[in-house]
């Protein structure tokens, strides 16, 4: 799984992809994220975009559930 910063529309978003679960669970790990980071987000094409540059928490959070990370793009 790699987690990346992002412009869209000149907008950061965090991007967090190579997920293999199922798109239900997918969107439901988006919304804990959007929860925890107190933002919006959107899944698309199996990748989670959150509003905003939350790389840290995020990182963290999926760690704690025991997913490991790949840091894309510093």
């Amino acid at each position: 799984m790699s987690l990346d910063r992002k412009q869209r529309a000149g907008k950061s978003v965090t991007l967090i992809e190579g997920f293999k679960e199922s798109i239900e669970d997918i969107e439901a790990l988006a919304k804990q994220l959007k929860a925890k980071c107190a933002t919006g987000g959107t899944v698309k094409d199996r990748k989670i975009e959150i509003q905003g540059d939350h790389r840290v928490k995020i990182e963290l959070f999926l760690g704690q559930l025991g997913y490991k990370i790949k840091r894309v793009g510093g």
